[in-house]
């Protein structure tokens, strides 16, 4: 009996783990797709991992911005050509799982690029929405 028991508490903790796994795999992906997509000059397809709603809120050194579309724009005006865009990178420092549905993930962002490197931080606030991590706030700077 003890047997058993032990053999369910084992089982029952192995899912929890592989649980959070695979919603840090999910997020870890989308967030390697960014870097694919802005690397290939992609912009629309690099806002594939945000919420594409008018509450999404985007917070840089110009404070914050509201919306998808408003976050899409400010994205195209300032990284125009592949000499602003540059080769982006991520060094994700932490993942912190919140809830079921909700993930905090703080990082480091690398543009090498022509006209001169950049560099900061980021913290981000992913949602599962409709089955689907989302990211509903990014706070860059």
């Amino acid at each position: 009996m003890k047997y058993i028991f032990s053999l369910l508490f084992i089982l029952s903790f192995s899912s929890l783990t592989f649980s959070q796994d695979k919603n840090e795999q999910a997020i870890r992906k989308i967030l390697d797709n960014q870097i694919k997509e802005w690397n290939n000059n992609n912009l629309d397809k690099f806002m594939v991992g945000y919420w594409e709603n008018d509450s999404l809120v985007f917070i840089g050194k110009n404070g914050p911005v509201y919306g998808y579309n408003n976050a899409l724009n400010n994205y195209k005006k300032n990284y125009k050509d592949s000499a602003a865009r540059g080769k982006l990178s991520f060094e994700i420092v932490s993942i912190k799982k919140l809830s079921n549905d909700y993930y905090f993930v703080t990082g480091k962002f690398f543009l090498k690029r022509s006209i001169g490197d950049a560099k900061g931080v980021y913290t981000l606030l992913f949602k599962k929405i409709n089955g689907e991590w989302k990211i509903i706030v990014d706070h860059s700077s």
